[in-house]
């Protein structure tokens, strides 16, 4: 990616009134009552590229699942990309570890945890939900299971991400805290709606941490009737909370997406305001929203009419 979030966030603060970051739904008319479909929505500026791949699968015939895949996979392998797949940023022990999961309008589900050395997470994620009568595995075990379906073994530590935790390790007061999971929902053109979400989680991790993303409830869920809706920021948060579980469950009471995504934020405020939580919702019916805890988070909406970006409301 040519324009990293990270830049794009600061220079959106320094000018509000940028023609890309605009106050959510301003100038986006349809998505107050609702997108026709097909629509993919997904976290933070990961740019158009992965807006037009999503929609283009389904043009020509897939269905969320494989929109949903082949979307991640562009970010995955996406080297200049620090929080996600190759040339995602390490733990303390300088090890790059992949968290990802995917679920579908049937509610079935699976995710890898914990993952080493595999470059798309969320296509091994994919055939834990396809091939196996689990959910999530993690660890060797899913190495072991990627391997056997014909995945190659890959180092996923760049250079750049070598260095950059090479200084961290030289002066761990500068701890980045970087967890721009990529996270995306998919109402296809059969209407259904899919989930997916990837990510290398928190940079400088603790060994054998896991964030929210391999986790049905807290980082993704999907209900086809009601709603879908995905997790990025500080994982520990939704995990608490389960937070996308959450978010569907109050869309399911009447909420708009914007406002249930609100309500699932608010409630991880007893655990602290001063680490960032965003939610991205999608009802059945297309409309979306989202909210994040503290300013900062975008998130990108992709129909036929085009793909924008747009600013989260937040509370802090």
């Amino acid at each position: 990616m040519k324009y990293s979030r990270r830049k794009f966030i600061k220079t959106s603060t320094l000018a509000a009134g940028s023609l890309l970051y605009v106050p959510a739904m301003r100038n986006f008319a349809a998505a107050a009552k609702g997108n026709a479909a097909p629509i993919a929505v997904y976290t933070w500026n990961y740019g158009t590229k992965v807006g037009r791949i999503a929609l283009e699968v389904i043009k020509k015939g897939g269905d969320g699942i494989d929109s949903i895949e082949k979307a991640i996979n562009s970010v995955e392998s996406d080297p200049t990309v620090k929080s996600v797949g190759l040339g995602g940023l390490p733990d303390a022990s300088g090890e790059v570890t992949l968290d990802a999961s995917i679920m579908d309008w049937n509610g079935n589900a699976g995710a890898v945890a914990y993952l080493k050395y595999i470059e798309n997470p969320i296509s091994v994620a994919r055939l834990v939900k396809e091939r196996t009568p689990h959910v999530l595995l993690a660890g060797e075990g899913a190495l072991k299971f990627a391997l056997s379906n014909g995945f190659k073994k890959t180092n996923l530590l760049t250079e750049e991400s070598k260095k950059a935790w090479e200084r961290w390790k030289k002066n761990h007061a500068k701890k980045i805290n970087n967890h721009d999971t990529i996270g995306m929902l998919v109402l296809d053109a059969n209407n259904n709606l899919s989930g997916g979400v990837s990510t290398s989680g928190l940079s400088y991790k603790l060994p054998g941490r896991v964030g929210d993303s391999p986790i049905i409830g807290a980082g993704l869920f999907v209900d086809n009737a009601v709603g879908a809706a995905c997790s990025t920021g500080m994982g520990e948060l939704a995990i608490k909370t389960s937070g996308s579980f959450l978010v569907v469950e109050k869309m399911r009471e009447g909420y708009s997406p914007e406002e249930a995504c609100k309500i699932a934020v608010e409630r991880t405020t007893k655990y602290g305001r001063n680490q960032q939580i965003c939610f991205l919702a999608m009802n059945s019916k297309g409309k979306v929203g989202a909210y994040a805890l503290i300013r900062g988070f975008s998130y990108m909406v992709a129909t036929q009419q085009g793909i924008k970006l747009f600013a989260s409301k937040h509370l802090f």
